[in-house]
């Protein structure tokens, strides 16, 4: 007898460690377990198949992963490149009018700037906000005539970035009671 012709009826009613009574008169109880430790041993191969699948998706998601963050640091850079280039400018002309060293600082700074806000990190002005923790660092506090406590009155590194996609928050001083 082999374990297909075992009622699912016997399978279900055999608790564990009882044998499964034959289903036709003459067969023996040996031949109802060889086929359950059969069934057994095909579930346990199945399992470790299933198993080794598992193990192979999650090494394929990995290098999967690893290359798309590859590919990601790549952009990221090719997009920093022409900054960088405008800052090697920038140097080359070190002996020239620093006031026109100075505009060309300026202008790739606001490269960079456009760029950090391109890649979804936006620059966040801060100055006359009320005091947010979870969004300044406070690093100090004065008494300002024109400003009501607890709101900022110098921003001396902003923030980038908002909500759960803050890459900082900004150093801040309040303005304070005298």
């Amino acid at each position: 007898m082999t374990l297909s012709t075992l009622s699912s009826r016997q399978m279900n009613d055999a608790e564990p460690g009882r044998a499964v009574p034959p289903s036709e008169p003459g067969e023996s109880a040996d031949s109802d377990v060889a086929a359950l430790e059969a069934r057994v041993a095909e579930l346990a191969e199945q399992r470790l198949r299933a198993m080794a699948d598992l193990e192979n998706a999650r090494k394929r998601y990995d290098r999967e992963l690893g290359k798309a963050r590859e590919r990601e640091r790549m952009q990221v850079t090719r997009e920093w490149l022409p900054i960088v280039d405008n800052l090697e400018r920038a140097l080359a002309h070190s002996g020239a009018n620093p006031e026109s060293i100075i505009t060309g600082v300026a202008a790739v700074t606001d490269q960079a700037e456009q760029l950090v806000e391109r890649l979804g990190f936006p620059r966040q002005d801060d100055l006359g906000q009320a005091f947010d923790p979870s969004r300044h660092d406070a690093v100090g506090a004065r008494p300002e005539a024109d400003a009501p406590p607890g709101t900022v009155i110098e921003v001396l590194q902003p923030a980038y970035g908002s909500g759960d996609l803050q890459l900082r928050p900004a150093l801040v001083i309040v303005s304070k009671d005298d």
